[in-house]
């Protein structure tokens, strides 16, 4: 769907993933790589700690080749709330890169999993230094990374001065920023401004709609201006991916419709009215 583009169209399982906390769709990923497929889109972000027997990197990469799609990145989520990574998690983390090292080019992208925003300033800082450790020891290991804030109530990184801090004290050395648009205007910004200050940190992106009632919509049914958030990423020839991740209130009862009709859009509607 982007052959003429500089970048490439891949979607997220959080999609299916939001119902019932993944307990409906759980190991059902061979499945929902043939949607995206299906969907006309190129890639795909698994969570890595729900890919079930496909996190094995042999039986990955068959189902990937069979249906004609790309690993684009993992979304590594853990709490992340100590001074310094649990024994727990820097396992699960190098476990993590070592599948990416399978997939060359594939992102290894990092989300602390909200928990609220007590002892803020301190737990913004223990926040920094793990996710620059951990894209530390991916960088060593050839695996490139991109640090994604999300934007729940409960998130440490959700604000203006919240992205300041976090998105200024990261290691731009090691590891870059995936700007996500829904969550940039949930917390109250402009997510082209946003993106375009800091541009310089962008090596992966994320798209959903919003329309404040009280969050996310179905792709090209709210206020995100993603037409003109492309356009620019087109005009600084970005070249990597735009990862789709519908969090719409029908995601909940039909995850596979809304996939199906976000690579639509994206072909029908977002495509054909880029300059």
């Amino acid at each position: 769907m982007s052959e003429k583009l500089p970048f490439r169209f891949g979607s997220e399982v959080y999609t299916w993933f939001m119902s019932n906390n993944g307990e409906t769709h759980k190991g059902r990923l061979g499945h929902m790589i043939e949607i995206i497929a299906k969907a006309g889109f190129t890639g795909i972000q698994p969570i890595f700690t729900w890919m079930g027997d496909l996190v094995n990197p042999d039986l990955l990469e068959a189902k990937l080749k069979e249906q004609g799609i790309g690993l684009a990145a993992l979304a590594l989520a853990l709490d992340w709330n100590e001074t310094e990574e649990t024994e727990r998690e820097r396992e699960v983390a190098d476990h993590a890169i070592s599948v990416l090292q399978r997939f060359p080019g594939a992102v290894l992208n990092t989300v602390q999993i909200p928990s609220g925003r007590h002892d803020l300033a301190e737990r913004q800082k223990r926040l920094v230094r793990i996710v620059n450790a951990v894209s530390k020891r991916a960088a060593d290991k050839g695996v490139a990374c991109s640090y994604h804030p999300n934007s729940p109530h409960s998130s440490i990184i959700r604000t203006e001065e919240d992205y300041r801090i976090v998105l200024e004290s990261l290691d731009s050395t090691v590891t870059g920023w995936t700007p996500d648009v829904g969550h940039i205007i949930n917390g109250g910004m402009d997510p082209l401004s946003k993106m375009k200050e800091y541009q310089s940190l962008i090596n992966h992106v994320h798209y959903k709609d919003w329309d404040g009632n009280p969050e996310f919509t179905l792709m090209g049914k709210g206020k995100v201006d993603l037409l003109g958030v492309t356009q620019w990423l087109k005009d600084i020839n970005y070249s990597g991916w735009i990862i789709c991740e519908d969090e719409g209130e029908e995601a909940l009862e039909d995850p596979d419709f809304v996939t199906l009709h976000d690579g639509r859009w994206i072909q029908q509607d977002l495509i054909p009215a880029l300059k």
